[in-house]
């Protein structure tokens, strides 16, 4: 996730959108269930929506836009609904909708959530991928490919079989992680 629970999300996304532009970069990006949520509730104003993307932690990213505290709280769900739009650049909002929902290089699949064992990859559902948990996790067969994800936060990286598994909830306990895959080697960054 892009966006969400950190203080400044507008900033991640327009340095993401720079490492995009940057020239002899080939970069991709995965739509999780926040950038989901987020876009929603810019593209399709509605309360309950709003009320949803605050739930999950849209307030952070709400204030990261050019809104104050003060402006931020007096308003109702209907009003922040209303004004969403207004404060979210086109060009933020248009570079989410470019995300994948799943990424194949070699034997490894990259996804937010996970996937629905036993659907072959180009059948597996948006919702599935940005939302999956507990279908994904307690399948004890094998994938297609070993599949990289994130969604479900673990003190340490897991490493399963045919699944690995990254998210270390860098907003709460500061502790971001990556993998990196080069031939057959596999090791993992963390800071």
């Amino acid at each position: 996730d892009l966006v969400d629970r950190g203080p400044d999300s507008a900033g991640v996304i327009d340095r993401a959108i720079k490492l995009k532009k940057k020239r002899g970069h080939n970069v991709q990006f995965l739509m999780g269930n926040h950038e989901e949520v987020f876009l929603k509730a810019c593209r399709q104003p509605d309360k309950k929506v709003a009320r949803f993307f605050v739930r999950i932690g849209g307030e952070e990213t709400i204030l990261s836009y050019p809104i104050s505290k003060k402006e931020y709280r007096d308003m109702n769900m209907e009003e922040l609904a209303k004004r969403l739009p207004e404060l979210v650049p086109e060009e933020h909002l248009a570079f989410l909708e470019s995300f994948e929902d799943q990424i194949i290089i070699g034997d490894y699949l990259f996804v937010h959530a996970g996937i629905r064992p036993d659907v072959p990859l180009p059948q597996q559902e948006p919702k599935d991928l940005r939302w999956i948990r507990d279908d994904f996790l307690s399948h004890r067969g094998e994938f297609e490919k070993v599949v990289v994800y994130g969604h479900t936060i673990s003190k340490d990286v897991i490493e399963k079989k045919s699944r690995i598994g990254i998210d270390t909830g860098a907003y709460d306990s500061g502790k971001l992680t990556a993998i990196g895959l080069e031939g057959n080697d596999r090791w993992y960054l963390q800071t």
